[in-house]
C-alpha cells in the first residue's frame, strides 16, 4: 500500500511539473493580432490600356477573393480624371464586377492618364482608412503611360516624399504596380524602393502576375 501511495505521489508530482511546463510555454507563445487591410486599386481605363483591361479586371477580382472578409476594398478609375467607383467588401464580387464594367469603358471624349491624381486620391484614402484601424495598401494597375495634362501625371520628384509620410505613420504600408512595361516598372523601382523597401514594394509585368500576387498578399499578411 505504501509503495502504491509513493508511486501515485511521484506520478502526481510529475503531472504537476508537466502542467507547469506547458503553462509556461503557453505564456511565451505570442498570438499574432489580426489587423484588417484596406486595399485601394488604381485602375487605368484610358484608351492606351483598353486592350489589357479585361485581364486586369479579372486579376482584381481574383486578388479580392484572396482577401479576408473583414478587409475593405476601394477602386479608383483613372483616365483623363481620377475618381472612386467602388468601396466595400472584397467578397462583393458582383458589385465589383458591375462597377468596373460600368465605369472603365472607353470614353472617346477623354484623353489622358491621370495616374498622379489617382495615386494622390489613393494616398488620401489610405490615411483615412488607417485612422479607422486598417492597414492600407495601394495597387496600381495599368501601363503607366504619360498622356494628357502634365499636372495630372505622376510627379516622381514629390511622390517619394508623399509615400515617406504615410510610411512613417504606417510602417506596414505596401504598394503594388502591375501590368506595366518593364521600362516603366524600373522607374517605379528606382524611385520608390528606397522609401518602401524591397518587401513592401511589389512590381510585376503581366507575365509574372500570379507570383507577384502571392508576394503582395504576403506583404499585407494575407
Amino acid at each position: 500500500m505504501n509503495k502504491r501511495t509513493q508511486k501515485l505521489g511521484i506520478l502526481a508530482i510529475i503531472s504537476i511539473l508537466i502542467i507547469g511546463i506547458l503553462i509556461g510555454c503557453c505564456k511565451n507563445i505570442k498570438i499574432d493580432e489580426f489587423h484588417p487591410a484596406a486595399v485601394t486599386f488604381v485602375v487605368d481605363a484610358s484608351a492606351s490600356n483598353q486592350t489589357n483591361l479585361d485581364e486586369q479586371k479579372k486579376f482584381i477580382k481574383q486578388l479580392c477573393t484572396r482577401l479576408d472578409p473583414e478587409d475593405k476594398v476601394k477602386i479608383i478609375r483613372v483616365s483623363e480624371d481620377a475618381y472612386l467607383i467602388f468601396e466595400g467588401s472584397p467578397h462583393s464580387t458582383k458589385n465589383i464586377s458591375d462597377s468596373m464594367n460600368a465605369f472603365t469603358q472607353y470614353d472617346s471624349k477623354e484623353w489622358g492618364t491621370a495616374y498622379g491624381l489617382g495615386i494622390k486620391r489613393a494616398l488620401e484614402l489610405s490615411y483615412s482608412m488607417n485612422k479607422e484601424g486598417y492597414i492600407p495598401a495601394i495597387v496600381v494597375i495599368g501601363d503607366l503611360e504619360n498622356e494628357g495634362a502634365a499636372e495630372k501625371q505622376i510627379n516622381w520628384n514629390t511622390l517619394p516624399n508623399d509615400i515617406k509620410k504615410i510610411k512613417a505613420a504606417v510602417p506596414e504600408f505596401a504598394m503594388f504596380f502591375a501590368f506595366a512595361h518593364p521600362q516603366k516598372l524600373d522607374v517605379v523601382k528606382s524611385k520608390l524602393s528606397p522609401v518602401l523597401g524591397e518587401s513592401k514594394l511589389i512590381i510585376s509585368t503581366e507575365q509574372n502576375i500570379d507570383k507577384a500576387m502571392n508576394t503582395f498578399l504576403s506583404a499585407i499578411s494575407r
